[in-house]
Order: C-alpha cells, then sequence, then structure tokens
C-alpha cells in the first residue's frame, strides 16, 4: 500500500537497492550534501541504514519496519534518515562496519544501522538487523529509536568522549608503515600454508565451520603452493588436496547451481547443501577463474564443467547488451528464499523420460526426506562411473542422458518467476569477471568467452572512464561517483588478463594510465601502501587502507601485484618500487595472520619469487604454436604477451623486444633476461 502513498528522495537514485526503498514511507535521503546539511541544521542525529540489494535480512527489515507507518513516523520525527547503497559506497560501508565492530566489539553485517552525531557524522551506536517487535533477545525497532535519540539528547558529553575515543583508535588502525630491519620473506607462506590446513575440512573441504565460504585466494594460493612444490622436484600434494577436495565439494554442492551454472554466495551448513541463495559477480569472477586453473592443473573434467557453466551463466544472466556485467541475482523470488532454484520428484518425473529419471534421482540422491523446507535443492550425490556401473550403461550415455535432462529442467525453471536482478555495472566487479572470463576464455580454448571480457572492458571504457578518471557504477545511461582502489586495481588486473589473450594498444595505454592514477592519488607517500578512496574523495571520518581480504580480495594485495607485474614487463622502477614499499608496510600486519591477507601473499610470492614474463614478437598466425607451449600447463607466475610484429613505438623495455622476420621470444624472470630465442624446439625446452 505505501508503494502507492509515498515516494521520497531515492526515486531519483540509480542503485536499485535505493530505488526498492524509493516508496517507504521513511522520509530517505541519498548519502549527500543536503541530509548531513539538514541535519546539522535541526541538530538531528543521523540513521544511516545500509544494505543492498541482494541482501535477505535487508528485505525483512524493510518488510517489517520501513514500509510500516508508525515505525516511519519515528523515524522521521526523531532522525534524518539515510540509506546507503554498500556496493555503490564501499567507502562509507567500510567505516560504519569497523565502527560497529568497535563499538559493539563483534562483527557487523547487513543490514547495518548506525548512528551518527550530525556535527561530524561520528558513530555513537548501531546494530545491524533489529525487529520491529521484541524477539531474538532483541528490543523493539520502535523502542530503540526512542531509547537513542534520548541519549543524544540528554548524554551529548558521553558522546563527544566516545567520539574522540574512537577517532583515536580510527588512527591506530592505519598500519604504521615498515618495521626497521623487516623485509618480507617466504617463511610467512609457509605460516600461511600452516594456518590453512589447521582451518581446513577434511572431511567437506573448505576452511572453518559454518556458515562456509569459498575464499578463493587461499585455493590459489594451495594451487600456487603445489605448482612451485613441482619445480623445486617434491610435490606438496596436500596443498593441491585442499585445493582439489574444496573446489570438488563446492562443484559438487549445492552451492553450485546444478541446473544453470554459477555459484550462490556461501554455504549455511559444513556440507556445501544448502547455500545462501544469492548470486554475486564477484564471487563467480573469482570462482571462474580458479576452476580454469584447477582443471589445467589436474585434467579433471567436473572443473571444466564447472567453469563453463559458470561462464556461459555470466554471459547468459549478468552482461548488459551493451557489455558490462551487472552485479548481482537476489536470493529470494515470490517472497520466499531459494523458490526459484527448488525442485519436489514428482516435478521433475513429469519433465523428463523414465530413464532420464532414474538417473537424475541417482546423481542427485533424491530418496527420502527432502533437504529444503520440504522441497529437494540439487547436489551431487553419484559420480558418472558409478551410475554407469549401477545401470549398466556406458558412462558416455549417462552423460547424455542426465545433460538432457537438466536442460529440460532448465527450461521449465526459466518459466519460473526469476530472481531479482541487480543491474547496476560496477567498474571493480567488472575488472574481476574480465579476468575470469579472459583467463577462463585462454585456458580453455573459447573464444566467446575473451570476447564477452573485451565487450565488458570497452563498455567500462566508454562508460566510466571520464577524462583520464575513472567512476565507480553506470545505471540507465549514468555513469557517477569517484572510483575507489578496488575500481582501479581489479580493472587493471583484468586488463592485464586480456592482454594476455589478445593484444590491443590501447587497453595496455588504459592499464597504465590507471597505474599512474593510482600513485597519483591513492598512495600513502609517507608510509606505503594504499588508501581506499582517493586524495580529492569527499572528506569522511576516517581513510581506510584496505589489508585483509573479505569476499573480495583486499585492494592492496592487488595493487602490489599489478604493479609488480607491469613492473617487470616494462622495466619500470617506479611501479616496482610502489609495489615493494606496499608489502613492506603491510608485512607485520600480515605476519599476525597471514592466512587472512590471501591477496597480499599472492602479491609477496611474486616479489619472492619473481614472475616468468614472455613476450612474442611476430604475426599473430606464427605466434600461436609459441603461445601454446607457453601456456600449455599451469604455470601461474608465467606472464605470456604475443605482441604483433607492426606494433610500433612500444613503452619502456617493450621497445627493446623489436619484432624480426619470423617469431622472436623475450623470457625474463624478474630482471634476469635470456637472449632471444627464434628457434620453437629451444623455447618449448625453456618453457618445460
Amino acid at each position: 500500500m505505501s508503494e502507492t502513498l509515498h515516494t521520497n528522495r531515492l526515486i531519483h537514485e540509480t542503485s536499485p537497492y535505493l530505488l526498492q526503498h524509493a516508496h517507504n514511507p521513511v522520509d530517505w535521503h541519498p548519502w549527500g550534501a543536503e541530509a548531513l546539511e539538514r541535519a546539522r541544521r535541526e541538530n538531528k542525529p543521523i540513521l544511516v541504514s545500509i544494505g543492498y540489494s541482494a541482501c535477505h535480512w535487508c528485505h525483512v527489515m524493510e518488510h517489517e519496519s520501513f514500509e510500516d507507518e508508525e515505525v516511519a513516523r519515528i523515524m522521521n520525527e526523531l532522525f534524518v534518515c539515510i540509506k546507503v547503497d554498500r556496493e555503490e559506497r564501499p567507502d562509507l560501508d567500510k567505516i560504519y562496519q569497523t565502527a560497529h565492530q568497535i563499538l559493539a566489539q563483534r562483527p557487523g553485517g547487513w543490514p547495518l544501522n548506525m548512528f551518527l552525531t550530525p556535527d561530524d557524522q561520528m558513530p555513537f551506536f548501531g546494530g545491524t538487523y533489529f525487529p520491529k517487535t521484541p524477539k531474538y533477545g532483541m528490543p523493539a525497532f520502535t523502542d530503540l529509536l526512542r531509547h537513542v535519540a534520548e541519549v543524544y539528547t540528554k548524554k551529548p558529553d558521553a558522546i563527544r568522549e566516545q567520539n574522540a575515543s574512537l577517532r583515536d583508535v580510527f588512527a591506530r588502525l592505519q598500519p604504521e608503515g615498515p618495521a626497521p630491519g623487516v623485509h618480507p620473506g617466504p617463511e610467512v607462506l609457509d605460516q600461511a600454508h600452516a594456518e590453512l590446513q589447521r582451518q581446513f575440512d577434511a572431511r567437506y573441504g573448505g576452511f572453518g565451520q559454518a556458515p562456509k565460504f569459498p575464499h578463493p585466494a587461499s585455493l590459489e594460493l594451495c594451487l600456487h603452493r603445489w605448482a612451485r612444490s613441482g619445480h623445486n622436484g617434491a610435490q606438496d600434494r596436500a596443498a593441491l588436496g585442499m585445493a582439489r577436495d574444496t573446489l570438488a565439494a563446492m562443484a559438487n554442492g549445492g552451492i553450485y547451481d546444478q541446473i544453470g551454472g554459477g555459484f550462490c554466495r556461501y554455504s549455511v551448513d559444513e556440507r556445501w547443501e544448502i547455500p545462501h541463495f544469492e548470486k554475486m559477480l564477484y564471487d563467480n569472477a573469482q570462482l571462474l577463474a580458479l576452476y580454469a586453473d584447477a582443471w589445467q592443473a589436474t585434467g579433471e573434467s567436473r572443473f571444466r564443467r564447472a567453469a563453463v557453466e559458470t561462464a556461459e551463466w555470466a554471459m547468459r544472466e549478468m552482461q548488459a547488451p551493451e557489455g558490462g556485467y551487472y552485479s548481482a541475482l537476489d536470493a529470494d523470488s515470490e517472497g520466499h528464499e531459494g523458490k526459484f532454484y527448488v525442485w519436489t520428484t514428482e516435478e521433475i518425473r513429469g519433465l523428463v523420460t523414465d530413464e532420464e529419471g532414474d538417473i537424475v534421482e541417482r546423481r542427485f540422491g533424491l530418496q527420502g526426506t527432502p533437504n529444503f523446507e520440504g522441497v529437494w535443492h540439487l547436489n551431487v550425490r553419484a559420480e558418472y562411473d558409478a551410475i554407469a556401473d549401477k545401470l549398466q550403461r556406458p558412462e558416455s550415455e549417462i552423460v547424455e542422458r542426465l545433460d538432457a535432462a537438466r536442460a529440460k529442467l532448465f527450461a521449465a525453471r526459466a518459466q519460473r518467476v526469476p530472481p531479482g536482478r541487480d543491474d547496476k555495472i560496477l567498474a571493480s566487479w567488472n575488472g574481476l569477471m574480465i579476468k575470469g572470463m579472459a583467463r577462463a576464455g585462454r585456458v580453455l580454448d573459447r573464444p566467446d568467452f575473451v570476447a564477452a571480457a573485451e565487450r565488458a572492458l570497452d563498455f567500462i571504457r566508454a562508460q566510466l572512464w571520464r577524462d583520464g578518471r575513472l567512476l565507480a557504477t553506470h545505471k540507465d545511461g549514468k555513469s557517477h561517483l569517484n572510483a575507489y582502489l578496488d575500481d582501479h586495481v581489479f580493472l587493471m588486473d583484468g586488463v592485464l588478463e586480456l592482454l594476455q589473450s589478445r593484444w590491443r594498444r590501447e587497453d595496455f595505454d588504459f592499464v597504465r594510465a590507471l597505474a599512474d592514477t593510482l600513485l597519483e592519488h591513492f598512495e600513502d607517500e609517507s608510509h606505503g601502501g594504499f588508501y581506499f578512496t582517493g586524495d580529492d574523495h569527499e572528506k569522511l571520518v576516517y581513510r581506510p587502507k584496505p589489508v585483509t581480504d573479505d569476499a573480495i580480495p583486499s585492494g592492496n594485495g592487488v595493487a602490489a601485484r599489478v604493479l609488480l607485474r607491469l613492473g617487470h614487463l616494462l622495466g619500470d622502477p617506479n611501479y616496482l618500487h610502489a609495489a615493494e614499499r606496499t608489502l613492506e608496510a603491510l608485512y607485520s600486519g600480515i605476519r599476525q595472520q597471514p592466512s587472512g591477507h590471501g591477496a597480499l601473499l599472492l602479491a609477496l610470492e611474486e616479489l619472492v619469487y619473481p614472475p616468468q614474463t614472455v613476450v612474442l614478437r611476430g604475426t599473430p598466425a606464427a605466434m600461436k604454436p609459441w603461445q601454446a607451449r607457453a601456456g600449455g600447463n599451469y604455470h601461474p607466475h608465467r606472464l605470456v604477451f604475443a605482441i604483433p610484429a607492426d606494433a610500433e613505438n612500444l613503452p619502456g623495455v617493450l621497445a627493446e623486444r623489436r619484432a624480426g622476420d619470423g617469431v622472436i621470444a623475450y623470457v625474463c624472470t624478474g630482471h634476469a633476461c635470456q637472449a632471444p630465442i627464434v628457434d620453437i624446439a629451444e623455447f618449448e625446452t625453456v618453457m618445460r
């Protein structure tokens, strides 16, 4: 009913999450000068509520409280209310999540509801989900609102004192810079591996207990350790086993969409059986690259299948006609979490042949009590060879029949009401997916994946690159908001990956422009490392310098690795020095808990064990077999760039990588380069 009675200021926003709240009776403002000035003028505390469109408990709180006339009346009377999309404003989310953790002494989450003083936006109280009526041991939201407003009015001195303490804590959170005489070394990689072994779930795969998240950087570190140990003559089978077992369990589990491809955000149980059903672009981007790598490392077909189906899902459901990738699919459809994805056995039997039905039931274990609220969410329970053995049929026939059944289920599912899609296009998450699609396309020999990555990059450059600066988000023809650290470095990483699939000079120039912007506007020149916001960003209560990974990799970790790679490729000491300073500045924090710093460890690997950079010059057709020999096996620290012979005026040391009559290979490891190679047999020997 409120949808027809009310319209607030969020109606003018582009964020789907903010637009979901545009017809609440709450007098929501977007974060901006108008709301902040009104709070100062009226001396009202600010209620800032942060969430995102695919967040289940955000929807619950909206339906219970923000759509309720009486709750809205109290909110409007006592506070200036601001809604924030954490995906468009990760700067605000990082600040106020950190504040919540300090004030409440426990981690936050979403929705995040923080109460701020109007003069300086310092938080003095907050929490996550609050129920409309007393339950879960929490007070009613309306009682809480009145209490917070009363505290603000009656205890201003206590709030000022607490705010001063919080400012001190914020200041102490910043890494202090390099410790004298301490230099990053390989021992921290061994320490991280030991931590991961302790955290590893040997029964079900993955790290830690329920709820269980994929942790792609940890799995990538395991694959890297195994590959490095193979070069040293003693394979670390335990490292490979942690990665392989986890990736296999996830690909067989309910966290993976067994009918349509793509991964949900996390599993609510330790077995990967029942997910939280939202599908995020950033998870799928990272897992796509990882599964392609796992297939190249092991040759296991299940990893190739997961990579291919995830890439096809991204192209089919997440790529805009103009080229950019959308952000997320909701967990809910028709008001129920997971409804789009689940089945009854009767439904399935009604859609497939009897023979296909028998195979489906064996493959997904559809006997006994259904596993999700009276219905089935599909998990693989039997491998193809076991089904073939049981039914006395060739394995190829089992695969063929199962694929036919899955196609029928997919077509039937497509007739259901789909989950909502957040169709804003974020530069950062697009960078992750450009990398994933480019890597998978190259490793799996799928030119269509590479072409999809190229379309996304062309969209980003056309719509989000303005006057030499990057913007963060695009929707409905509008691009806005200053880009953050993650936007710059994830795009740089993605473009470097794409350049290894095919060379385009304008893309390489774009990477260098992003790198120079990074050094000019984001670097902490006093201590090393990079701030999350640029030096010309709006002034907020705290300027974070992200170090640990969360669901996406740490921007500082990706910055260090991509600058190392770019520095070696160009022979540019500025990039190399910035990367080294970052790792030295953050090293003391890394040493305290190495396994929480996956992205920084991936960069540190390439500081300690410099990557091998291969530059090929020749015609594209002539370079093809050379590329195949360089990229045919899993070599995570080898970069291969095939630059056409007619490319001119190349920057840095690339100008010295001259073309000749045939193909010439220039192979360097760190700063040490071999003589140019013109014989493919010799090149093959070097690559081995």
